[in-house]
């Protein structure tokens, strides 16, 4: 009981605290750290590690979070970390649960153990940028059935908030090219943020595509295309249509220096699924992307969705060749990118004003 006073002491002190006096939690993206008894981790640890830790194929195995098991004793040393999990059940009187009970009120304490579908959240908590989940049930069974039936949404929660941070970190006035944006936005009506390091590879008008090129010829590529379709309709949204378009553009536009070989869709890996896309509905896609020839390949990302404001199909994709590297980091980063895509109609006018003020014609794209 002397250890529960003593962290419930720490915790009651720290929301007392102004927000605007913790320090930037730290550690890697993609490690969680779980906070719960040794025994009851074990009994859970298949449940959350089926949340957790999915793996995406870049085209090696590589896990979405990698879960770092912890004890209450070791509080002190974790809670300036990114990502937290503390879970028990309610009843079990081991270190975890009676720490949970501590620092919930009653009407916490019912929801736990009357919703299914209830875990609690709180950004912040011991660190800016933090995030710590409550998860918790009356008994061990039915906290493993919680755990699974709410998966989705948990590893949801984990990932946004990480695009959140990671947003914050990319998009900065300083390193943006605000000049390719505000060509993009006159030309084409939308604009996608370029970062410093990336170059415009290709500009089609006449074919709708623009292709942003980071690191070209190196052993960490990234790239990153915006192709639509003007007066089309949202038949196009099925996968059929997106693998079809996807690989005509890549046979296009994403060829070897000899013109030799292009890129392809590979068969392996494939998944898409329906998702919001800045209040669009939208299909993305993810798999992996192949030479015709094989010889080489990585990891890409698209997005596919109608605009009915324009009348426009658009398609975003991003890929990655880096085979030296773990890529899940860095598709991440590509993901991100993809997001701050948007059409004009969305811009404030000082915003339009600021990017159009940006273009300098002297420079040769």
């Amino acid at each position: 009981m002397k250890i529960i006073l003593k962290y419930l002491l720490v915790l009651s002190f720290i929301l007392l605290v102004s927000c605007n006096s913790k320090k930037n939690a730290f550690g890697l993206e993609d490690e969680i750290y779980v906070l719960a008894d040794s025994l009851e981790y074990q009994e859970l640890k298949l449940a959350l590690e089926s949340v957790f830790e999915l793996e995406i194929n870049t085209p090696l195995p590589e896990k979405i979070f990698t879960l770092k098991f912890s004890q209450l004793k070791d509080l002190d040393r974790i809670k300036n970390r990114k990502n937290i999990v503390i879970v028990a059940p309610l009843s079990s009187g081991s270190e975890v649960s009676n720490f949970i009970n501590q620092i919930i009120d009653d009407s916490i304490k019912s929801l736990f153990q009357t919703e299914e579908d209830f875990f609690l959240t709180k950004n912040d908590l011991w660190a800016k940028n933090q995030l710590v989940t409550l998860i918790s049930a009356e008994s061990m069974q039915e906290l493993e059935f919680k755990i699974l039936k709410n998966k989705d949404k948990l590893l949801y929660t984990y990932q946004k908030k990480s695009n959140d941070r990671l947003k914050e970190s990319l998009y900065n006035a300083k390193y943006e090219k605000k000049e390719i944006e505000g060509l993009l936005l006159r030309d084409f009506g939308w604009v996608i943020y370029v970062q410093a390091d990336f170059k415009l590879a290709k500009k089609d008008n006449d074919n709708n595509f623009v292709w942003l090129r980071r690191s070209p010829n190196s052993d960490m590529e990234r790239w990153i295309f915006v192709h639509w379709i003007d007066n089309a309709t949202p038949a196009y949204l099925n996968i059929d249509s997106i693998k079809n378009i996807r690989n005509r553009l890549t046979e296009k536009y994403y060829q070897t220096s000899d013109d030799s070989a292009f890129v392809i869709i590979a068969k392996d890996f494939l998944t898409w699924n329906e998702v919001n896309f800045n209040g669009r509905y939208a299909i993305l896609t993810q798999g992996l992307w192949d030479l015709n020839v094989k010889g080489m390949g990585g990891p890409f990302i698209n997005y596919t969705f109608y605009d009915e404001n324009t009348k426009r199909l658009y398609m975003l994709d991003g890929s990655i060749y880096a085979p030296k590297y773990y890529k899940r980091n860095l598709i991440q980063q590509v993901d991100v990118l993809l997001q701050s895509f948007l059409t004009k109609e969305e811009l404030s006018k000082d915003r339009i004003d600021e990017l159009l003020d940006s273009i300098d014609e002297s420079v040769k794209f």
